[in-house]
């Protein structure tokens, strides 16, 4: 069955520039187009999912220009066979229990996904004989995406493409990379932070989420890149209640998901995200220094404190996740764990294991993947004390 968009993106006149020449052999010189945004279209009141969800929100948000430019762009690059396969409508349930995940049987990615690079450590330096983005085709980049010079905090202009990833996990699955010409390794950059949480708020649509995976936390590719995409369910890390871990109330511990994770929270751009972008760079830099492997996943979500499911999505939730270092795929296993299993979402690889797959044996496969005790307080006490170093 053919994919359905996460909304009905209308055809107007300004997308036409964001498409590909029909003729192959015009793509090379076609240029990359510039999506330039402003304070004005950063959604920040309002998106909520509708009150029948799980389910499509075409219905009732109507999509942002970020949305219209990226679903046309990206369904081009589908019937132009730009993929490795064809994204069919995948099969999603709801896994019984507690915790909500969303499991999604994707056989295709799990079979035809690029083998990862051989990574050794999570500081490991980029190399440029090894697959990296400069070295992909003509038509895979959709845009250039560039923020007004008059936005908060862009003293330093970053140059993020967006192009499709060739191997989807769902709709409008693309990467945000920082200028590829730079050969940056897998490292977070505080530039590249910004245009994630700023393209969550770019999309009017409630399931569009980003993430992160360092090395050892299954990044497959040692060039610095961000991963987006459309996933029409809640996940439980949008409500899930936190406690504060500083006096300030800048980092909370998530609780009752899938995994403990640091939290950070921003209502919006400005100052507040500015410091929010440091916080959370200076912990992965923490992390990354002394080869602890970290996941990070970015959405839509609850404030802090003592929040449910069903709680508004006032902000955009920043979570962080230290976790052993993975080094290859474990190819047994019903899924790998990074940034998207431990928020709740679970791309499962053969139709057995997403049959047999239960709320326990998903905690059990990310629970083996977490830092041990010992190591997960010390790394929680390094962090409350990097952030007490800011109030200061």
């Amino acid at each position: 069955m053919e994919q359905v968009s996460p909304m009905a993106v209308p055809h107007d006149s300004h997308e036409t520039s964001y498409l590909l020449p029909p003729n192959s052999k015009d793509w090379e010189g076609h240029g990359i187009p510039d999506f330039v945004y402003g304070q004005e279209e950063l959604v920040l009141e309002g998106i909520q999912w509708p009150r029948d969800a799980p389910g499509l929100p075409e219905d009732t948000v109507p999509p942002s220009r970020f949305d219209s430019v990226l679903c046309s762009a990206w369904r081009q690059r589908v019937e132009l066979g730009l993929f490795r396969y064809r994204l069919g409508e995948l099969q999603t349930q709801t896994l019984p229990g507690a915790v909500g995940f969303v499991a999604q049987l994707n056989v295709e990615r799990g079979a035809q996904r690029r083998r990862p690079q051989s990574i050794s450590s999570v500081k490991q330096a980029f190399d440029p004989a090894l697959f990296n983005f400069n070295k992909i085709r003509p038509g895979e980049v959709l845009f250039r995406l560039l923020r007004e010079p008059d936005l908060p905090g862009a003293l330093q202009q970053e140059d993020i493409l967006v192009m499709i990833n060739v191997s989807p996990l769902e709709w409008g699955h693309v990467l945000l990379v920082p200028e590829p010409t730079r050969g940056l390794p897998q490292r977070l950059l505080p530039g590249a932070l910004r245009a994630g949480v700023e393209a969550v708020l770019l999309s009017s649509h409630p399931g569009f989420r980003v993430g992160f995976n360092s090395l050892g936390g299954l990044a497959s590719v040692n060039h610095l890149h961000l991963h987006g995409y459309y996933l029409a369910h809640r996940l439980p890390v949008e409500g899930a209640p936190s406690e504060p871990l500083d006096p300030g109330g800048h980092l909370h511990l998530l609780q009752a998901v899938p995994a403990p994770g640091f939290l950070f929270y921003t209502s919006g751009p400005g100052p507040d995200l500015e410091a929010l972008i440091g916080r959370v760079c200076r912990a992965t830099d923490y992390l990354t220094d002394r080869e602890i492997a970290h996941n990070l996943f970015v959405t839509r979500g609850a404030p802090p404190g003592k929040t449910s499911p069903s709680s508004a999505l006032t902000g955009v939730r920043v979570i962080l996740w230290a976790r052993k270092s993975s080094f290859g795929v474990k190819e047994g296993e019903a899924f790998n764990v990074a940034l998207c299993e431990l928020a709740g979402h679970l791309p499962v690889k053969t139709s057995q294991d997403f049959s047999s797959l239960t709320e326990a044996a998903a905690l059990a496969l990310i629970q083996d993947c977490l830092l041990p005790p010992a190591q997960a307080e010390e790394v929680r006490a390094a962090l409350v004390a990097l952030i007490a170093q800011d109030e200061q």
